[in-house]
């Protein structure tokens, strides 16, 4: 990059007055010397016009290509980002009809042989599933037996599909071609999944088939979020379309043209400058489903170069004309200026050509008016006004950087903090099971509670979750399907990430508990959690938590006090600072629970709570 200095330096040489050259270095400058001798005052005049002009046009040159590079990669990443966000929709819709047919696969309506019966549970299923999915079961043979359309048994085979021969062959899941429904004629994607043998001979009782328009997949994503020009191209494994924005009937079905399906496979993953399939150059981002959604689903999305640098292109046009018209100007302002007030304005050029040399760009001219060199000033100040902002700017960016890079060693720092507590908490459960009969199943859950926790962290970037949703988070196994035998009452309540962590264990215990000793353990039981926020004096808040279990079997007190209680008590006392009072009252099992809201400046592990050493060390 031109540098202040040079630029000084330039017009330093082009004011100077004519003197002899010297000896040593007169044969190098005679040509020069010369040329200069020859030049009128007004054309030197024009001659400086044209220089000040050179810096400027190189400014901005380098502004143009700056901002076209970051708005290409600006482009390229929304390009990837959309593509993305449609590969991760689709396979979410695959995963979502390959357990719908699992389901269906293991219906006893589904796997009888009343056909009258199926084509009525199928028909229900129908009509709560969201989209166009038709339902239909067919038997090994390839015989469709019954459907959502109430066809008749056997009134026509699916034999000859791809997926058909693939479930029976697996016995599995499969995922057909796309392929002109045998009803609707319109082009359709079909899942199928084996109905498990009853019989022993280990051949599949039929399949269970759901058939989707692809109308539907491409009305699912018009509203992905992508810019209005963009080109959206959803193929199959062989290079069918699936869905197709603009146009999507128009070639919904049609195999890729060969070279932009192999250009799509070339650049599966990345970003490509292509031709789209209209012939329009296109920023292209190319993604594929995960193994098992679609499989062998690619996805590409296409931006307009046209649109993205449209805004540029036309700022680009006008500084061109701006900067032609200045220079227009200026040169018309230098043949009609005269040669008066000469000498002052050069010394003043001259002085501030020196201090810009020296990296002083605050220096100005102070030169303006109308004549030559009151223009000649104005463009030299304006040129170094513009670097002095180029140059805050750099050091504005070169502060943001270092505040990023801080930023950036403490969430490292963070981090490790974090896996290492984990770690070191799992390490603990893993000590404390080797001493239980049941290790096994009670390490499992342990660590599935707190996997389950981290995931529930995860969701909302480790920012935390409300207690009511760590209590859903751990009763979900039990509660989802008995609803009536669980009550949750309180008001919201906002927990930061260690008490989330500390809480969700807490819970985890005393629901495995209720689970083999408590209410959880009998059909009658009942388990009721109440909490709320007491405010204290000092304006301190505290959470009480009370768990309450009744119409379980009668509980009785034992003097040994196991891992689980430990984990309880330890984990609120010292990780949380609160206190556990624990009461085995006849109806249940009572656990109230004393929390202070206002985070303690605590940075202990919860396997520390637990007073639990790691393996290995005395």
């Amino acid at each position: 990059m031109d540098s202040p200095g040079w630029r000084a330096e330039a017009l330093t040489m082009a004011l100077q007055p004519n003197r002899p050259s010297s000896v040593a270095g007169s044969r190098e400058t005679t040509g020069f010397t010369k040329l200069g001798n020859s030049m009128s005052l007004t054309k030197r005049i024009v001659g400086l016009v044209v220089l000040a002009l050179i810096p400027a046009l190189a400014v901005q040159g380098y502004n143009e290509y700056a901002l076209r590079a970051a708005r290409a990669e600006a482009v390229r990443r929304e390009a990837m980002r959309g593509a993305k966000a449609v590969a991760a929709d689709l396979g979410q819709f695959g995963r979502g009809a390959r357990q719908i047919l699992a389901i269906l696969a293991g219906v006893a309506e589904v796997r009888g042989r009343d056909a009258r019966a199926c084509t009525a549970y199928l028909a229900t299923v129908g009509g709560k599933v969201p989209g166009s999915f038709f339902f239909g079961v067919a038997d090994p043979d390839g015989r469709i037996r019954c459907n959502t359309l109430g066809s008749p048994v056997g009134a026509y085979s699916v034999a000859d599909r791809s997926y058909f021969q693939e479930a029976m062959r697996t016995g599995g899941f499969a995922i057909g071609e796309v392929v002109s429904g045998r009803v609707t004629g319109r082009p359709t994607i079909q899942f199928a999944q084996a109905i498990a043998d009853d019989d022993g001979d280990g051949r599949p009782e039929g399949i269970v088939i759901t058939s989707i328009d692809l109308s539907y997949l491409a009305a699912r994503q018009s509203d992905a979020g992508l810019p209005p020009d963009a080109a959206l191209t959803v193929a199959d494994r062989n290079g069918t379309i699936l869905v197709r924005l603009p146009d999507h009937e128009a070639w919904a079905g049609k195999p890729l043209p060969t070279a932009f399906w192999k250009a799509l496979a070339d650049h599966r993953g990345g970003v490509a400058d292509l031709t789209g399939l209209r012939g329009n150059p296109r920023i292209t981002a190319v993604a594929g489903g995960a193994p098992g959604d679609l499989d062998g689903m690619t996805v590409a999305v296409g931006l307009s170069p046209a649109t993205a640098f449209a805004d540029i292109d036309a700022a680009t046009r006008r500084g061109v004309v701006l900067i032609g018209v200045g220079a227009i100007l200026a040169v018309a302002a230098a043949l009609l200026a005269g040669r008066a007030f000469i000498r002052r304005p050069v010394r003043r050029l001259l002085g501030a050509a020196g201090a810009w040399r020296a990296g002083e760009l605050g220096t100005r001219t102070g030169l303006s008016g109308t004549d030559e060199f009151g223009r000649l000033g104005e463009a030299f100040d304006a040129m170094a006004a513009s670097l002095q902002r180029h140059q805050g700017e750099l050091r504005e960016e070169v502060a943001r950087s270092r505040v990023l890079q801080e930023r950036q060693t403490m969430m490292l720092h963070e981090l490790n903090h974090r896996v290492r507590n984990t770690l070191t908490t799992v390490q603990s459960l893993a000590r404390q099971a080797r001493r239980d009969e049941d290790r096994g199943e009670r390490l499992e859950g342990r660590i599935l509670s707190l996997s389950k926790t981290h995931d529930l962290l995860s969701r909302d970037d480790w920012e935390g979750a409300s207690l009511r949703t760590v209590l859903e988070n751990e009763l979900s196994p039990f509660r989802d399907e008995q609803l009536h035998r669980f009550g949750l009452e309180g008001a919201d309540v906002d927990l930061p990430p260690r008490y989330v962590l500390a809480l969700g264990m807490t819970v985890h215990e005393l629901t495995t508990n209720a689970a083999k000793y408590g209410a959880l353990s009998t059909d009658t039981g009942r388990i009721d959690v109440t909490w709320k926020v007491v405010v204290g004096e000092s304006g301190a808040r505290r959470l009480a938590l009370e768990w309450r279990e009744s119409g379980g079997p009668p509980v009785r007190k034992t003097g040994k006090r196991g891992f689980g209680t430990r984990l309880i008590t330890g984990g609120v006392s010292r990780e949380l600072g609160g206190e556990v009072r624990l009461e085995f009252a006849p109806e249940g099992l009572r656990c109230s629970l004393d929390v202070p809201l206002d985070e303690p400046d605590r940075f202990t592990s919860f396997a520390a709570a637990t007073d639990v050493r790691p393996v290995g060390r005395a």
